[in-house]
Formats: C-alpha cells, sequence, structure tokens
C-alpha cells in the first residue's frame, strides 16, 4: 500500500469511529430530551401516557389542594386549557396561584400529570420563554412593556 493510500484508509478509519461516537451518544441522549407543552398542546394532542415533558403556565386561581406526605395537586393553565397535575415533595417558596410554573413530569393513563420538579418565576419581570411565547400564542399574556423573558 502506498503513502497515499494508508493516508486515506486512516482518514476513513477514524472517520467511521467519529461517526459511531456521534451516533452511540445522540441515541443515549434520546431518553434524556424534554420538549416542553403548553397544556392547551397537552388537551388538543393525544399524548401516551408515561411521556415525559414540560408543562408550563399559570398555577390556577383556587386549584392548589395540599395533602398529606406533602402531596400538592393543582391546575396548570393557559386561558384555553387546564391540566391537573399531582407533586410530591416540597414547592419553591415563590410558588402560589397566578403565578407562572414549569413542572417537569410524566403523564398517568388517568390525564394527570404527575411532577416531579417544580420551578416557580423568580420575580415578577422573569417568566421561561417557553411559557411566556405559550401564553403569547393563547392571546393570555398578561406582562405589559415591562415585562421580560428569559431571551438574553
Amino acid at each position: 500500500m502506498t503513502r497515499k493510500g494508508r493516508r486515506l484508509a486512516i482518514i476513513g478509519t477514524a472517520g467511521v469511529v467519529l461517526a459511531g461516537a456521534l451516533g452511540l451518544a445522540l441515541n443515549a441522549m434520546r431518553d434524556t430530551i424534554v420538549f416542553f407543552r403548553s397544556p392547551s398542546e397537552v388537551a388538543s394532542t393525544a399524548l401516551p401516557p408515561g411521556t415525559r415533558f414540560r408543562l408550563g403556565g399559570l398555577v390556577d386561581a383556587g386549584s392548589v389542594k395540599r395533602g398529606t406526605d406533602q402531596v400538592v395537586e393543582f391546575k396548570v393553565g393557559d386561558g384555553a386549557a387546564s391540566v391537573p397535575v399531582r407533586y410530591k415533595g416540597l414547592l419553591p417558596d415563590l410558588f402560589r396561584e397566578g403565578q407562572g410554573v414549569v413542572t417537569e413530569g410524566v403523564l398517568s393513563p388517568s390525564g394527570v400529570f404527575v411532577a416531579d420538579t417544580v420551578l416557580a418565576r423568580h420575580d415578577e419581570t422573569y417568566m421561561p420563554r417557553e411559557v411566556a411565547d405559550a401564553l403569547k400564542a393563547q392571546g393570555v399574556w398578561q406582562g405589559g412593556p415591562q415585562q421580560q423573558s428569559a431571551t438574553r
């Protein structure tokens, strides 16, 4: 084999190894990617139970019910639809009715979103970009010109 042939063989082998490593990395990350959905999207699409995603919107007024063993049930809505959420654990200090929230978890067969993470807005001027965009699309955005999303 000539020097040029050896060089091409090494480059080709390195390319195949790199493509294989990239394929394995992408396959491993497939299960960890979590998509954001609004309550309207959840209500309008038939998501299979056990689907992991992030649900964001506003906590519906009068929907928070605290149970035993730190179990909290509430509804997350966007003006057009609401999704019942069940969470077991300590809620953030800023969690309250009428405030923006992003939850992460799975949809149960009964249609209740079982959250394992709850994130609340940290002040009156911040809202996750996905939640702000979903609320704007639904026409229920309550923020004025001072209200900013997390686009920076």
